[in-house]
């Protein structure tokens, strides 16, 4: 006899889109998602949200989609994540993607450990390895303060970010490649309560088509409000090439022209130019916190620099085990972890946002379970969280 299919999850409008994918395909659980966008001007899934449901079903087999013809509506019904049994993975993304290439990529980082296969994704087209507007980070955070708090649940083996083509900016034109090969069973369980003191910061300042010198800037402004507090700090300068596209590059509708269209008369541009920096700072217990910052039009290296150091600062007096851009993929770790452990996690009372109460709320409505909060001894809050015991369907006999 067949067993029942678990009835749907029902959320309206875009908001926390990507979560709740990603807690959909974490768990099995179906999901119908209404009201995208609907009294807009462009109603529905934008090209970065399609190309996301074809990521997920490039990493999944027997993945079912049912989009309205508006867009405005979705049925999603996750399969078995197995990364397409470990066959290599290239993902276009649409040259009119304004988000960058984090957003895809923070998601493949917590699918990938739970997956039946090893992961092997190459992302080429209109990908963004900048900080972007959107509030998606750069490649560079990503490798270095995104994965590095996942090791505290065993998974750090065989894990390579590389930025093959950098672009900064819309419209983005880069490459980038994530191999991962570490699956896990059962995250453990997890006791993080002591931040500890910073003892070193490190960074990356990239520029894609203008004067390294502006790495030279950004980097000695940096460095002169950090080093009287810490005098370990090293950034690194990536200086890269730009781009060259067709003129047409990035606009709607030119993706699909003809070879009659302006990509036959020769003009191309330069695309990805601009400049930015990206800061992490590590404790002695292992904990980091980071802060990415792109120049604006015409903003001098040197405003830049200055942003990113205080922002770092700002992040740091913030306090807690973990910084706010782990900080959920932290929790969705623990609440996957051993049924009926608690885990425990000290953050900062001013990381608890909008984004996190929002974030909290779709996991209590798919796990079905809630995270305690208290006061932890100092300037923190302690997040209890029971583990749900999902784990890794696919290694459930390894």
């Amino acid at each position: 006899m067949a067993q029942p299919q678990p009835s749907a999850l029902k959320f309206t409008t875009h908001s926390a889109l990507r979560q709740r994918l990603l807690l959909a395909t974490l768990t099995g659980t179906p999901l119908y998602v209404s009201q995208i966008r609907s009294n807009s001007l462009k109603p529905g899934l934008t090209s970065a949200e399609f190309s996301l449901l074809r990521l997920l079903d490039n990493v999944t087999n027997g993945s079912f989609f049912e989009i309205s013809v508006t867009g405005t509506s979705f049925l999603y019904k996750p399969g078995l994540i197995n990364g397409n049994n470990g066959k290599p993975i290239t993902h276009v993304l649409p040259e009119t993607c304004t988000r960058g290439v984090t957003y895809y990529l923070e998601v493949l980082a917590l699918l990938a450990p739970f997956s039946k296969s090893a992961f092997s994704v190459t992302f080429t087209g209109g990908v963004i390895t900048s900080a972007t507007s959107n509030g998606d980070t750069s490649v560079d955070t990503f490798r270095t303060a995104f994965l590095p708090p996942l090791t505290k649940f065993g998974i750090e083996r065989n894990i390579e970010c590389r930025v093959l083509k950098r672009s900064c900016g819309f419209p983005g034109a880069g490459e980038v490649s994530f191999v991962h090969g570490h699956q896990v069973r059962l995250p453990p369980t997890l006791h993080l309560t002591t931040p500890g003191r910073v003892k070193r910061i490190r960074g990356v300042a990239y520029c894609v088509g203008v004067s390294a010198n502006n790495n030279a800037r950004m980097i000695e402004t940096a460095r002169g409000i950090l080093n009287p507090f810490i005098p370990d700090v090293y950034v690194f300068s990536d200086v890269a090439r730009a781009q060259i596209v067709p003129g047409d590059y990035g606009k709607e509708g030119a993706a699909t022209k003809g070879v009659q269209g302006p990509r036959a008369g020769g003009r191309t541009k330069k695309v990805g130019v601009g400049f930015g920096i990206s800061l992490v700072a590590e404790t002695a217990t292992g904990c980091v916190y980071a802060v990415d910052t792109i120049a604006a039009p015409a903003e001098p290296a040197e405003d830049v620099g200055k942003r990113a150091a205080w922002m770092l600062l700002h992040e740091i007096e913030m306090g807690g085990c973990v910084g706010r851009i782990s900080l959920l993929p932290m929790l969705t770790m623990m609440m996957m972890g051993i049924e009926g452990d608690v885990g425990r996690l000290v953050v900062g009372k001013e990381t608890i946002g909008k984004e996190l109460v929002e974030g909290l709320r779709d996991m209590k409505q798919v796990f079905g379970a809630e995270v305690g909060m208290r006061e932890a001894d100092g300037d923190g809050v302690l997040l209890s969280v029971v583990g749900r015991g999902v784990g890794n369907v696919g290694r459930k006999l390894a």
